[in-house]
């Protein structure tokens, strides 16, 4: 049995990227998600002690979805350029610190990063998924946990497991029913458009009721509150296209992963050639006495 620690690259990116203030090389060049990057992986891997860890980056592969609805994500502004500059060196950062760095053209990542979770647990190794996207909820359970990053309004509440009885907590149904609960209230995130006018409490109560999606649609003559009845029977459509949208692929083969362990030169040749000076330094002392971490 293995302990995994998957990251969900942009997601992390763009946390470290608005968490910290503006920080710069002396030319001028963007390092603040940078400094926040490093600090990041090094706290989450000192806090879990993972026997592996791998950082997965979206390539842009969503055909399928965008067969199904064409405004699928589509509202979502440009990536700010000054983050745009630092992703290259983000995803050279993570190979030289050993972490790979996993994407594939024509796949989400969400959809190999979910897989591969999947396979993992099925196989005994317990996984914690490094995000905050509430999609990863739908594979929570015994093995696989999300590991959401402190909030950026309340920094101090600091990282959170989300266990199965965290995932009802919070949004009102089990594991299983989390892709059924999005496709009716909907995914403002990935511009998917539920129900008008139903919350997370009806849709959690309804799905509670009823037990899936389709017996949702199959009561949606004796649904409460009463004036959404004709509108859920008008939506069935809508509600099972929604539900192929926000359905995580589980069954992707598994990605190829980089051998080799942390190539500390190639580490300390980037920290220095971004002035990164503190982050240099405890990369060598971390790197030049690994026993002490």
């Amino acid at each position: 049995m293995a302990k995994w620690l998957l990251v969900d690259g942009f997601n992390l990116a763009y946390r470290c990227f608005f968490a910290i203030p503006e920080l710069a090389r002396s030319d001028g060049f963007p390092t603040n998600a940078l400094h926040g990057w490093v600090k990041s992986l090094w706290r989450l891997s000192d806090q879990e002690r993972p026997d592996r860890s791998l950082v997965f980056f979206d390539l842009g592969g969503a055909q399928d979805r965008l067969a199904l609805l064409p405004e699928y994500k589509a509202h979502r502004e440009e990536m700010p350029e000054a983050l745009g500059k630092q992703i290259p060196v983000i995803k050279a950062l993570t190979r030289a610190m050993g972490l790979g760095g996993v994407e594939q053209d024509g796949v989400e990542s969400d959809d190999l990063l979910a897989s591969f979770a999947w396979s993992l647990a099925a196989r005994g190794d317990d996984v914690l998924i490094v995000s905050s996207d509430k999609d990863f909820a739908q594979i929570v359970g015994e093995r696989i946990r999300m590991l959401l990053p402190p909030p950026t309004a309340n920094p101090k509440l600091g990282w959170r497991t989300m266990d199965p009885a965290a995932v009802a907590e919070k949004f009102g149904v089990p594991p299983r029913l989390i892709a059924e609960y999005l496709a009716i209230v909907g995914d403002s995130s990935d511009n998917i458009p539920g129900i008008a006018g139903v919350g997370p409490k009806t849709a959690s109560k309804w799905l509670g009721e009823h037990g899936s999606l389709e017996g949702v649609i199959a009561a949606a003559d004796r649904l409460a509150p009463e004036r959404f009845r004709p509108l859920v029977a008008a939506s069935a459509d809508l509600l099972r296209r929604n539900l192929k949208l926000t359905t995580l692929s589980l069954g992707l083969a598994p990605p190829a992963l980089e051998q080799g362990g942390v190539r500390a030169q190639e580490l300390y040749g980037i920290l220095e050639s971004m002035e990164m000076r503190s982050a240099l330094a405890e990369a060598r002392e971390r790197y030049g006495q690994p026993g002490l971490f």
